[in-house]
């Protein structure tokens, strides 16, 4: 079955852009648009899309309220809808607050098309999508507010917290498999009871625990 989508923004060009990319996807379906936050939440709970595509500032309810809303609505019924969340660099304040509300990742408007239907299909199935920009530009100003030292590692194994350290970097199961001489299936086993003892929701979250408690710093090395 095609991935629905809703797409939400405030400018009809930047929708219709969005729309022409995503249909010429041959797994994207747009199943409706939305010019602000109410009428996103409204659209979601009409339309149950599998991802909506989500511009954090926009006039009256903004992004990251309407994520919230959206969110938990659809959690209340068993539902997942996946938040996929747009922002600029001007817009750095907003990525935290939509990440906490329930979105799984965020974009720049200015992708390229090719990663923007990608990562719709990769929250689609499941996954998390931090465009590497945006984060490295977010950890630059995180950076003063990190703790001196890393938090104590608390309910997780060293195993775990080396998991959890690579997962931060921005490594994919395979990649942390084949550094720590394991079996996918291993690590995500690993990355699973790492979100669960940690409360939270998926490794987007997990990417933002591991800056904020110092687990790993800017500057870290990041390729596998």
């Amino acid at each position: 079955m095609p991935v629905s989508v809703l797409l939400v923004d405030d400018q009809p060009l930047v929708r219709a852009g969005f729309r022409m990319i995503l249909e010429a996807a041959d797994r994207l379906s747009v199943v409706g648009e939305a010019a602000d936050g109410r009428e996103a939440v409204d659209a979601a709970r009409r339309l149950l899309p599998d991802v909506v595509l989500m511009d954090v500032r926009m006039p009256g309810m903004d992004g990251v309220e309407a994520t919230g809303r959206i969110t938990r609505w659809a959690a209340g019924l068993g539902h997942d809808i996946r938040v996929l969340a747009l922002t600029t660099f001007d817009l750095d304040e907003y990525v935290t607050g939509v990440l906490r509300a329930g979105a799984v990742g965020f974009l720049l408007k200015d992708a390229p098309p090719a990663d923007l239907v990608a990562s719709v299909e990769v929250v689609a199935d499941g996954g998390a999508v931090i465009a590497p920009a945006v984060l490295d530009r977010l950890l630059r100003r995180w950076a003063p507010r990190l703790p001196a030292d890393p938090a104590p590692d608390g309910p997780l194994t060293a195993r775990e917290n080396e998991v959890l350290r690579l997962v931060a970097r921005g490594w994919s199961n395979a990649e942390i498999a084949a550094h720590l001489v394991l079996g996918e299936t291993t690590v995500k086993s690993h990355v699973g009871r790492v979100l669960t003892k940690l409360g939270l929701r998926d490794r987007v979250q997990a990417v933002v625990h591991a800056y904020e408690t110092g687990l790993v710093r800017p500057g870290d090395r990041a390729d596998p």
